[in-house]
């Protein structure tokens, strides 16, 4: 099981994903370009010393993520055509968040082998991303028996 991030807006949110993940064993891949730096202080602050012990790897790009991806693409969206608490999920799933002001394009939902989606009452928009991160990963692992 992997988190990855499509480019990224908000180093906060990377920050508390990536505390997440060191926490639960689970490696994170960041696809670049993020709209931060990466030295940035929200990013220190959220992720704590946490974030200096996550397996991070970072990608240039799309294409280098997709060259390197070995499961299944499970993209998380508002626009999801399976419930979560539907969603079946593997153990070499890839979970996939997009960038808190614009999502994926196109091209990355129609290549997603499942697009899942947390129910949420009538009138919400969306959940934050590290909030959708945890609920997400939470369900992933609890299927598959992947807490440490």
């Amino acid at each position: 099981m992997r988190l990855a991030l499509y480019q990224p807006d908000q180093a906060g949110n990377v920050g508390t994903i990536l505390r997440l993940a060191a926490c639960l064993g689970v490696p994170v891949d960041i696809v670049e370009p993020c709209g931060f730096p990466w030295s940035d202080r929200a990013l220190k602050r959220a992720g704590m010393d946490y974030a200096e012990i996550a397996a991070v790897t970072r990608h240039a790009d799309w294409e280098e993520f997709e060259r390197g991806l070995a499961g299944r693409l499970v993209l998380l969206t508002t626009s999801g055509d399976v419930r979560l608490d539907e969603a079946r999920f593997d153990k070499g799933d890839v979970l996939l968040l997009g960038s808190e002001s614009r999502g994926v394009p196109a091209e990355i939902h129609h290549r997603a082998a499942l697009r899942a989606r947390i129910p949420q009452v009538a009138g919400t928009r969306s959940l934050n991303i590290a909030v959708a991160a945890g609920i997400a990963l939470a369900e992933a692992l609890r299927q598959t028996e992947g807490w440490p």
